[in-house]
């Protein structure tokens, strides 16, 4: 069984920090690594290589500097890793971004089974594993938890927040997972240094057969700025004489907030 797992880069979440003028986050010199929903992908897909044997491949729309964030893909048990890396396909949305990704599944060869995250936690758009499947006319089951193939077929559970679904997908097929379905391994130092000897190949748009000013003129979703709200302390103090005292005026100021 051959599985692409999509995943995507982007800057650690907990290094960012705001510019205290304009309130934009500072990406400049911030790590880049695994969106962490897309990392439990790719760890639903090695448990299932482990099971069933076969190939993972990992797949991602990057730069230069996605061959280092991906290294921890090929660490983790991912067989090889395609990148493409055109900078005229910066800052697509996800209309033109799943059409790339569906030149880039169609390039890179057969497959069984494409596993995405729900989202990627720089967005939360949550589109790219269903519009892929729609482009590639193939079943697709989204919110999965838990996950399992066999008899040419894709078995999940599907996380619907108040009820769990059971479905089954005839393969290929796209799968989108949620945080709970695994806990993503934390590679050794060997799988490590093995990661470095791993194929990772890097396409531009024309390798693929694309026109990257065609696909770039479909992204119509334009991001004109990001900035965090501005949070105004109000640095009030609570004193008591006693613990009791302090948590009668607390609830008591909360109250007055209307925050309880």
């Amino acid at each position: 069984m051959r599985q692409i797992v999509l995943l995507k880069d982007i800057p650690d979440l907990t290094e960012i920090k705001l510019d205290s003028q304009t309130r934009a986050p500072i990406i400049e010199g911030v790590k880049r690594r695994i969106s962490e929903v897309d990392k439990r992908a790719l760890e639903a897909a090695i448990r299932l290589k482990e099971k069933v044997g076969g190939e993972v491949v990992a797949l991602s729309l990057g730069d230069d500097k996605t061959k280092t964030a991906l290294l921890e893909a090929l660490a983790m048990g991912a067989d090889a890793v395609y990148i493409v890396n055109e900078p005229e396909l910066k800052g697509l949305d996800t209309n033109a971004t799943s059409k790339v990704l569906e030149a880039a599944v169609k390039h890179a060869g057969d497959y069984d089974l494409i596993i995405a995250g729900e989202m990627t936690l720089d967005s939360l758009s949550s589109q790219i594993g269903p519009r892929l499947a729609q482009l590639l006319d193939i079943p697709q089951i989204t919110y999965v938890k838990e996950l399992n193939v066999a008899d040419g077929k894709v078995r999940a559970v599907r996380d619907l927040e108040d009820v769990d679904e059971v479905v089954e997908a005839a393969l290929p097929a796209v799968v989108s997972v949620v945080r709970e379905i695994n806990e993503p391994r934390i590679p050794n130092l060997m799988s490590i240094m093995r990661a470095k000897r791993k194929p990772q190949t890097v396409w531009g748009a024309g390798d693929i057969g694309l026109d990257a000013s065609e696909v770039k003129s479909q992204s119509y979703v334009q991001i004109t700025s990001v900035s965090a709200p501005k949070v105004e302390r109000k640095q009030i103090r609570i004193e008591g004489e006693s613990v009791e005292e302090a948590a009668s005026k607390l609830v008591e100021a909360l109250m007055q907030e209307g925050v309880i």
